[in-house]
């Protein structure tokens, strides 16, 4: 029996996550729980899945959810609140696995505080990697932690790296779906309401990460995680824009190979591999039909038309806290666009105002990626007040 921690389990990963354990009660049970706001769907989830140990945004929502399931006659698990209390859930839990499927910056601390723990990790949230990637990576080949990504991206340059060996790979090709503005002219960007941005063509996932998609910054952030994941320079890592999501990424060798995993866009293949590894289990998931997709396609990104994918490849140049800033002034962006203070085209412009304004420290500890990340958020803000 494995146990498992579901930190964000009220999001698309986190609900994907926890069909999976249902499906496998024999193999998998709840070792802890988070959600940040959405304290409805946690009690629920609370009360199937019984977890020793529950973490939420703040001390009214634990109030909240001790109110619930008081009301449906529920023991409580314990409740914390908070930062503290999401690093309490990540690292004081019995659990073997930490799901990491907190959005944005706010999965690093806890991540971390999971692999000093000595707990495997199911990457989901790659800012983990953008913004502190070497950090991460060594403490966790200090702790003989594990690492597997649940992206669906870094999950299919994994499956298509095993058996093989590393000093073979010659480039990484991480597909993109090219979300739902890859033919619309950038002049008619300014038009784009979050409503249109929210549309994905293939995925379901939650907004921020669907708005990344459609700026191409999530493939961005995702190069930064490749190359960190994998060990590999940037210029091994290529973004090639393949608009059925049947390719998820492939692994090219220097025999001229190339190694792709397909399948249909389902986040569950990828969580299930990540939490069951090598073993892949039968999640009812129907192989594409290739008879009916008829044609795949691929075309090379317009870095000029999409310019967040290009300012992630200048910031792993320039390393040290740049990423972090990147990471920072992109949510900052995404958030005033989704409230509809900025246009969609102003994102890479509040992003390049705050990389271009701030310095960057070259080698730095936690506690400086955390400062760079909170003076990135308030260099942000104050150019989204100019736009307002």
């Amino acid at each position: 029996m494995k146990s498992i921690s579901v930190l964000g389990s009220t999001g698309s990963i986190g609900k994907n996550t926890l069909k999976i354990i249902e499906m496998y009660p024999d193999r998998f049970e709840v070792a802890a729980l988070s959600a940040k706001s959405n304290i409805k769907l946690l009690a629920t989830q609370v009360m199937k899945f019984r977890p020793d140990i529950v973490a939420v945004g703040d001390e009214e929502g634990a109030a909240e959810l001790e109110s619930i399931l008081h009301n449906n006659n529920t023991s409580p698990p314990a409740i914390v609140s908070g930062e503290k209390g999401l690093i309490k859930a990540a690292s004081e839990s019995k659990a073997d696995i930490v799901v990491t499927a907190v959005v944005g910056a706010a999965g690093l601390l806890p991540t971390i505080a999971a692999i000093e723990a000595g707990k495997d990790i199911a990457l989901a949230n790659k800012e983990t990697l953008v913004t502190a990637g070497d950090i991460v990576m060594n403490l966790a080949a200090d702790r003989g932690v594990n690492i597997l990504p649940v992206d669906s991206e870094h999950s299919a340059i994994f499956q298509s790296m095993q058996g093989q060996r590393r000093q073979d790979l010659k480039k990484i090709l991480l597909t993109a779906s090219g979300g739902p503005f890859f033919d619309v002219p950038a002049e008619d960007f300014h038009k784009i309401t979050p409503a249109d941005a929210l549309n994905h063509p293939t995925w379901d996932m939650g907004e921020k990460i669907t708005i990344d998609s459609a700026t191409l910054m999530n493939k961005g952030l995702e190069v930064i995680e490749a190359r960190h994941l994998f060990d590999v320079d940037p210029s091994m890592i290529e973004v090639v824009v393949h608009r059925q999501s049947i390719i998820h990424s492939m692994a090219a060798y220097r025999d001229g190979s190339v190694i792709a995993q397909l399948g249909i866009p389902d986040m569950r293949g990828a969580i299930a591999y990540a939490l069951s590894c090598p073993e892949r289990l039968d999640l009812n998931i129907e192989s594409p039909d290739f008879f009916d997709i008829g044609t795949l396609t691929f075309l090379k990104p317009d870095m000029k038309k999409f310019p967040c994918l290009a300012m992630a490849y200048e910031v792993i140049e320039k390393g040290g806290t740049a990423p972090a800033v990147l990471n920072a002034a992109n949510e900052k962006a995404v958030s005033a666009f989704l409230s509809g203070a900025i246009t969609f085209d102003s994102i890479p412009v509040i992003i390049r105002q705050t990389i271009d304004s701030l310095d960057i420290i070259s080698k730095p500890d936690i506690s400086e990626i955390v400062l760079a990340d909170n003076q990135a958020r308030g260099y942000a803000d104050k150019i989204i007040a100019t736009f307002i």
